[in-house]
This record gives structure tokens, sequence and C-alpha cells, in this order.
């Protein structure tokens, strides 16, 4: 075993899972002052060391996606985020992209940003602490989109990333999101979000990314949003997994899916339901960041965050519940 391989595998091994802690400043302020909390450094750090020293991390959470001003913070006992998060049991990751802007040749598609200077900032973040990276492809389903051109540019960009941070010696995070916004079916949703994986990993093996060292972050197969579809969850999980057995190699140790927006119930269920009719040898896995902390972000919230204990109490249940759920062992009723 590779020793990427072998972090990749510490990080999804048990049923644990990834928090997704790397919402940009301008996202963390929209967050808090959702709750009518204000969006200042310490307040974003106060929240964030809440949850990276609750005892839920050391028994659910494996890897924890920083921002660049997380990854840097100092906590109130003195000692660094990421060896915070490392004396929990967990690994400090960091997101590695500069955004999403607006593709050139296709003016209502994304492409995502960050190589320029990578490199030397994969060096910096390696020495503080990171183990793992993090880069989000987005695609928007229409009639026409996405356009082979997003496919292609965003697929290139994540394979460029992706050999960058392996030279580093960190596992490269790869996040082809595949957006719920829309009225698009869960039929569309599947052909598109295969479409993108398959190109994604076309590009990798091109780039002589080592597939072993690798985690996927790609989206369930939902109906949009705005669809007038009703899927059931036993769908959700059975043509999710139809799309990642035709197009992720069998190299892949394992796939942690995002949350898209489903709320926090929902994305534990269909995790639960695509861990419990697996049959590939991927590891099913969560990487979550709303889905994990939203319910902890509102209580936090409600006692001018003097209340860490219990922020705490209710980050380690969601995260038993998603642990649970990546084995297929949830269920309705341990929620309460």
């Amino acid at each position: 075993m590779s020793e990427l391989n072998k972090i990749a595998l510490k990080i999804l091994n048990n049923g644990k899972g990834i928090l997704a802690a790397d919402e940009s400043t301008s996202t963390m302020t929209k967050r808090l002052e959702s709750v009518k909390v204000q969006s200042t450094a310490e307040n974003r750090l106060l929240f964030r060391e809440t949850l990276f020293s609750a005892s839920g991390m050391t028994e659910y959470i494996g890897g924890v996606i920083l921002y660049d001003e997380t990854i840097k913070q100092i906590t109130s006992k003195k000692n660094k985020i990421p060896e915070l998060i490392s004396a929990m049991g967990s690994a400090p990751g960091i997101k590695v992209d500069t955004g999403a802007k607006v593709l050139a040749g296709s003016p209502n598609e994304k492409i995502t940003e960050g190589l320029d200077g990578l490199r030397e900032r994969l060096k910096e973040y390696y020495k503080l602490g990171a183990k793992f990276t993090k880069w989000r492809g987005v695609y928007n389903i229409s009639k026409d989109h996405p356009s082979k051109l997003s496919i292609q540019s965003n697929a290139h960009a994540l394979a460029r990333y992706s050999a960058l941070v392996q030279e580093c010696d960190m596992v490269p995070i790869v996040e082809p999101e595949v957006l719920m916004d829309g009225d698009h079916s869960s039929k569309e949703c599947y052909k598109k979000t295969s479409e993108v994986i398959k190109r994604c990993f076309e590009e990798l093996i091109l780039h002589k990314v080592d597939l072993k060292g690798l985690i996927l972050k790609p989206n369930m197969i939902l109906a949009g949003s705005n669809s007038k579809e009703k899927i059931s969850k036993e769908e959700v999980a059975k043509l999710t997994l139809k799309c990642l057995k035709e197009s992720v190699p069998s190299e892949v140790p394992g796939i942690a899916f995002l949350s898209g927006g489903q709320s926090e119930i929902e994305a534990t269920e269909n995790l639960n339901l695509i861990s419990k009719y697996n049959d590939t040898k991927f590891i099913m896995s969560y990487s979550f960041g709303r889905a994990l902390q939203q319910s902890a972000l509102k209580f936090w919230s409600q006692d001018t965050q003097k209340n860490i204990e219990g922020t705490q109490k209710i980050f380690n249940q969601r995260a038993k519940m998603n642990s649970l759920a990546a084995q297929g062992k949830w269920s309705k009723e341990l929620e309460s």
C-alpha cells in the first residue's frame, strides 16, 4: 500500500467521514448572519474550534477540510488548528481551489480556478500539517448543459490539481458536483453525472494520477430541486450505485458524498441506503458541510456561543448518525 492509499483509507475506514469546514469567509458570513451572529475572525474560529474539539471527532470524523484562514488560526488553548484536529485522531485537509468563475465561451457555466501558483501553495499547506486537499468543479443541468466544454475544462483542471497534490505527498479529493438546482429528472442527473465522472477519470489517468491515492466526492443521483418527479430513497441509492459502478475505476479506495443542499436527515437517509445496497469494493462515506453543522450552528448561536458542551452534543449526534449511515446501520428511530 502506498502512503497516499493509507491516508485515504484512514480518513474513510470504520464508518468515518469528512467534515467539510472549508466555507470561504463570504459563505461563512452568510451562515453566521442567518443565525444572527456577527461574522468576525474570532466568531468563525470559535464555532469551528467548538466542533473540532468535540468527542465525536475522534469516533466519527476521519478528516476535516479547512479554509485558508482557518488552517492558519491559533486555538484558545494556543495550539494550531491542524494540531488540534490531529490530536483528535483526524486528518487536517485544505480547500485549494480559488472558486468557480464564468467559463469563457459558455457564460452560463463555471470553471474552477486556482492552478496558478498552486505548487507553491501546496508546499506551504503541507508544512502547516495538511494531509489531503479538495478542489470542486461545478456543473449545472439544463437543455444545453453541462456542455462538452464545461465537462472537459473542469476535468482537465481537476486532473492537473490532483497530479500536483500527489507530487506534494497529499491525497486529492476530486469533487465534480453536478448541482441539484433545476427541474431535471433523476434520469437526466444520472446521465450527466456519469458523463462528468467518466471524463474526470480519463483526464486523471492521462495525468498519471495514482487512483489508489485519491478520494472521489460526487453528488448523489437526485431529481432537480424544482422537478415534479417524485423519486424514492431506494431509487436514489440504486441509481447512484449504478452510476458509480459504471463510471469509477475499481482502484479508487473510497467515495465520500457531498450533501448538495439536502436536509440533514435526507442526506443521512440516502447515504444509509447507498451503503446498505453497496455491492462494490468502494468504501461509501460522507463529506458533509451543512448536513453535519446546521443544527449545531443554530444551537450555538442561541446561547451567545457559551454553551460549548450543548453544541458539541448536537454535533456528536449528527456525526454518529452519518457514521452509522456510512455502514448501512442507521434508522429514523436512532435520531431521537
